[in-house]
């Protein structure tokens, strides 16, 4: 009973809703966006008459290049937030260039491949950047004991609104002239601007009602760089101390890289097997949709049974999963196993963000989380490579789906000998240095 009191208390603060709000808002991007119509419209549309093999090129090092950006500049733009209490302001700068670039998608023409591709280079990175500080706020909204429930109720609210509007722009695509469009291709366009429009629309609270720790010490242009490195160095010295962190992090970077790996691969892997392109787009759905409460439900059952154990399930039941796949040959087993991710994927990585939080010093929390996005940012990298690796070396691509279980095993073996502990308090004596 008290701890239904407890959640209701945490939901009935508007700082916390604020905050996941804006999961709700960028999620949208991740699933339209990015997983759903970009890479079908780059290849049909902006790089049409284009041989497949020359697309999908173009396509992948788009990303390659949004995510090396945002790797290479996310420990600094973290420190340079710190230093200069402005969290709250890089949040809005770059959310405000991922929703302009977002919206000027509709406008890049018939086979313009180099400039969609530019455009959506600088949406990732507004959309990448952007999480830096908006994780990194969630000191600022929730003790330490709330921070797996909060955690997961900005993955919950983020499935939930991604899935509702991809669910629309879907519906879009299938029955434009229910909508007024004269075609498929119109909707898809339509769907970059209501992406753009929903991301800004609901990013708006998180401004207006989320209180950043620290802003009174707030340095502005070269004062917050010449700052943010300082810190940054400072912070490799402070890493030394803090092994707690490091091996959490490279434990994280493996399963992670397992997750991100099926998320990236799954519909490429199903296709492979012969199932047909819509099926996989429903199973999309089901995951979006699952994973809304399931999310929830996990944060739950991490301050019951304890983060670290409750991550170890989530990284057990991808390990299950990639067995399922290597034996599966029936369209309905790609729904089961989209259901079970749903159960998981938001699970493993609310908790794994507040696992971090609370093993990092408060007051350098964005400055860590550059780290923290920095291996995200490099995680499925390992993965694809392997799975194509085994695929042309066998000839099987049941084989190239079991090549992961070595990433979900390395990664929760380090994790497993990570001190959740000793990392609390190492990280508390380092607060104010």
């Amino acid at each position: 009973m008290a701890e239904h009191k407890d959640a209701r208390g945490i939901l009935g603060r508007r700082e916390v809703l604020s905050w996941a709000l804006y999961d709700w808002a960028n999620s949208a991007f991740a699933t339209t966006v990015m997983a759903g119509f970009f890479p079908v419209f780059f290849k049909e549309y902006w790089s049409a008459g284009v041989d497949a093999t020359v697309s999908t090129f173009r396509l992948g090092s788009a990303n390659s290049i949004a995510g090396l950006m945002v790797a290479l500049l996310a420990p600094l733009l973290g420190a340079m937030a710190d230093s200069g209490g402005a969290k709250k302001r890089f949040l809005f700068f770059f959310a405000l260039v991922g929703v302009a670039m977002t919206g000027s998608l509709c406008l890049v023409g018939r086979g313009l491949w180099g400039l969609a591709a530019t455009v959506y280079i600088f949406a990732v990175v507004g959309f990448s950047a952007g999480n830096i500080f908006y994780d990194s706020l969630i000191v600022d909204v929730a003790e330490p004991k709330e921070m797996d429930f909060v955690s997961a109720l900005g993955y919950s609210v983020g499935y939930l609104g991604g899935g509702l509007l991809l669910l629309l722009n879907v519906a879009m695509t299938l029955k434009p002239s229910l909508f007024g469009l004269s075609s498929a291709k119109e909707a898809i366009r339509l769907s970059f601007l209501t992406v753009a429009l929903w991301w800004a629309l609901f990013s708006v609270p998180i401004f207006l009602y989320v209180r950043e720790s620290g802003v009174s010490a707030a340095r502005l242009g070269w004062a917050a760089a010449g700052a943010g490195v300082r810190q940054l160095v400072d912070t490799f010295h402070h890493l030394r101390s803090l092994k707690v962190v490091m091996t959490f992090l490279v434990g994280y970077w493996l399963y992670i890289d397992g997750v991100h790996t099926i998320i990236r691969m799954a519909v490429d892997y199903g296709l492979s097997l012969g199932f047909e392109a819509n099926s996989l787009i429903v199973a999309l759905l089901i995951t979006q949709f699952v994973g809304f409460p399931a999310a929830l439900a996990f944060g739950k059952i991490g301050e019951r049974i304890g983060t670290k154990r409750a991550i170890f399930i989530g990284i057990g039941v991808y390990g299950g999963v990639t067995l399922w796949g290597y034996f599966m040959d029936r369209v309905f087993e790609f729904y089961v196993l989209a259901v079970a991710v749903g159960l998981v994927q938001g699970g493993v990585q609310s908790l794994s963000r507040s696992f971090y939080a609370r093993i990092i010093p408060r007051d350098k929390s964005a400055e860590f989380f550059g780290f923290y996005n920095m291996v995200g940012r490099f995680a499925a990298i390992i993965g694809p490579f392997l799975m194509g690796w085994v695929g042309a070396a066998t000839g099987s691509p049941r084989l190239s789906i079991l090549s992961i279980l070595v990433l979900f095993v390395a990664g929760g073996v380090i994790f497993f000998t990570v001190d959740e502990r000793e990392g609390r308090i190492l990280a508390r004596e380092l607060e104010g240095e």
